[in-house]
């Protein structure tokens, strides 16, 4: 698709921040390390997955086998916010249909903080990404992030018991 890495991970940050009103500041935070503050409701909306939920489907708290499972499953780009959330970037508008109780979406006027794209290295307070951006307009779809929410819920109950 493009030349070499540099142009994809260009294209990919132009992506991002295309529905931004001032992509500038996003690239500013990057540059300083900083996760951007970004609408969702653009390109995509954002499904804000409970950790616990997260791992307990993938069976694992440890990142590199999340990353792992979330990867296979989803087949999209996933941020992590490290010891609260993990964010799957859907397609816009799938905050109007969403039906899974396990989770919300974030939607036209939401915010998001996304990393740089080339953050993909798990850290314990910065958000990251734990399933990056490998393509402009790769996404998660809504129906296999819901599902694997639900094998998180079931397995989290059937250890309660």
């Amino acid at each position: 698709m493009y030349a070499n890495p540099a142009q994809t991970e260009s294209a990919i940050a132009w992506w991002l921040t295309s529905f931004s009103p001032h992509p500038a500041v996003a690239h500013e935070a990057w540059q300083d390390g900083r996760p951007a503050m970004l609408r969702t409701g653009g390109p995509y909306d954002a499904v804000r997955m409970p950790l616990a939920l997260v791992r307990a489907a993938a069976e694992s708290s440890a990142p590199d086998v999340v990353a792992g499972v979330l990867a296979e499953v989803l087949d999209g780009p996933v941020v992590c916010h490290p010891g609260a959330w993990y964010y799957a970037l859907v397609p816009a508008g799938t905050c109007e249909t969403w039906r899974a109780a396990e989770a919300v979406v974030r939607g036209r006027g939401g915010w998001l903080g996304i990393p740089r794209p080339d953050r993909t290295e798990p850290t314990p307070v910065t958000p990251y990404w734990a399933v990056p951006v490998v393509r402009v307009g790769q996404l998660c779809a809504p129906d296999a992030v819901a599902e694997l929410l639900r094998v998180g819920r079931a397995r989290l109950e059937g250890a309660a018991r």
